[in-house]
């Protein structure tokens, strides 16, 4: 009996946490509701009342903080993935900028991140390949060595 007793109470402590974990499919969700959200505030900025215009920019508020709380959830839940990791490089940092252009060192092929779907990342177009400097990610044209898209504090 005691020992149902204690499963009882730790089962009750466990299932709340297993099931506040979101699924990525389920944080885009939320953002795609903030989104909506963000749409019906420029609504209500246009034609609504001034009150309406608080209340909507408050749940816009709300909705931002939630979104990035689960974020954060689910990132803390798949640490595995998002490991930073010891990576060393042959060269200093530096915080590249969108087109910027890289010699083909910081691009070469020991950096290329093989499985970009791993990390959610979409897929690179042609002659494009994510690469990875320190804890930022870096879309780059391995043609021109052209910066197209960062993502930084990516690996934190």
């Amino acid at each position: 009996m005691r020992k149902l007793i204690i499963l009882g109470l730790l089962a009750a402590t466990v299932a709340p946490s297993v099931a506040s974990a979101q699924s990525a499919r389920e944080v885009r969700q939320s953002q795609r509701d903030l989104r909506q959200e963000q749409r019906d505030l420029r609504q209500a900025q246009r034609y609504g009342s001034p009150r309406d215009v608080r209340a909507e920019r408050r749940d816009v508020r709300e909705a931002r903080r939630e979104v990035r709380e689960d974020w954060r959830d689910y990132r803390r839940n798949n640490r595995n993935v998002y490991r930073a990791g010891n990576w060393q490089a042959p060269f200093r940092y530096n915080q590249w900028n969108v087109g910027a252009q890289l010699r083909p060192t910081y691009y070469s092929s020991r950096y290329y991140i093989s499985d970009p779907y791993r990390y959610r990342l979409p897929r690179p177009g042609m002659n494009q390949r994510w690469v990875r400097h320190y804890n930022d990610v870096l879309l780059v044209n391995v043609r021109t060595g052209r910066v197209i898209q960062v993502h930084r504090g990516f690996f934190w």
